[in-house]
C-alpha cells in the first residue's frame, strides 16, 4: 500500500514554506546553515528558523502568504549557536546521524504518483491518494465526485463524502509526509527545511537518486 498527498495538503504546505525560507537563505549566502520548522493550521502559521543568516521578515512573511494564503504569521528567528558555527567554519561537517538508504520506486508507486499529478493539474486543492494492489482510493477536496468517477471509474472516490480540505480543517507540520515523498526510501531525519550540509537532506537525496539510477537498493 502506498499513499501520496499533493502540494496543497497542509503538511506539504509546511514543507514548501520551510523549503522556500531555506532558498531565501541561499540567496543571501552561498553556504548558509539553517533549519526551519513550520506548524500551520486554522488561520495561523508558526515558524522557527535556526539560521546563520539573518532573514528579512517581510520576505519571510511574503513566502508564507504566497504559499498558504491569508494566515496570521508567528515567525521566530534564532541565530545559529556560535560553537556549531565555528565547527563548520573551515569545512563541511555533518552533525546529523541516521541510517540512510535508497530504494527504487515500484510500478505501483510510480502509477500513484502520476495519478496524483494528473488530478492536481486539474484540481489545485488539498488531496490524498492511496493505492493497494488493484484498489485505488481518491480523496480530493473541492472536486466533483461525478467528474472524477468519469476519469477513474474503478476507484473509490471521496469515500466519506465531499470535503473542503486545507488548513481551515487540518493542520500541517514540516517533514510529516516523508513516506509520500520517498516511498520505501524513507529513513531517519527530515528532508525539508534544512541546508545541504545536513546529512538527512543531502544523503537522503543522493541515496534516493542513486537507487533510481541503478535500479537497486
Amino acid at each position: 500500500m502506498f499513499e501520496k498527498v499533493n502540494p496543497c495538503h497542509p503538511d506539504k504546505l509546511a514543507d514548501r514554506i520551510a523549503g522556500a525560507i531555506v532558498d531565501l537563505a541561499y540567496i543571501k549566502d552561498s553556504n548558509p546553515k539553517i533549519a526551519v520548522e513550520v506548524l500551520i493550521g486554522h488561520g495561523i502559521c508558526h515558524v522557527i528558523s535556526e539560521t546563520s543568516v539573518a532573514l528579512n521578515k517581510e520576505n519571510v512573511h511574503g513566502i508564507i502568504k504566497r504559499i498558504a494564503g491569508n494566515v496570521e504569521v508567528d515567525y521566530v528567528e534564532v541565530p545559529q549557536d556560535i560553537h556549531l558555527a565555528n565547527n563548520q567554519k573551515d569545512k563541511i561537517r555533518c552533525g546529523d546521524n541516521g541510517i540512510f538508504k535508497g530504494v527504487p520506486l515500484t510500478t505501483e508507486q510510480k502509477k500513484l504518483s502520476k495519478i496524483a499529478r494528473d488530478i492536481f493539474n486539474k484540481y489545485t486543492f488539498d488531496g490524498k491518494y492511496i493505492i493497494n494492489g488493484t484498489r485505488l482510493i481518491i480523496c480530493q477536496s473541492n472536486a466533483s465526485t461525478d467528474d472524477l468517477r468519469k476519469e477513474y471509474p474503478d476507484a473509490d472516490i471521496n469515500p466519506i463524502g465531499d470535503w473542503t480540505g486545507g488548513t481551515d480543517v487540518d493542520s500541517g507540520a514540516t517533514n510529516r509526509k516523508l513516506g509520500s515523498d520517498m516511498a520505501d526510501s524513507v529513513t531517519g531525519g527530515g528532508l525539508h527545511g534544512k541546508d545541504l550540509s545536513k546529512a538527512d537532506v543531502s544523503l537522503n537525496v543522493y541515496c534516493f537518486l542513486k537507487a533510481q539510477e541503478t535500479g537497486s537498493p
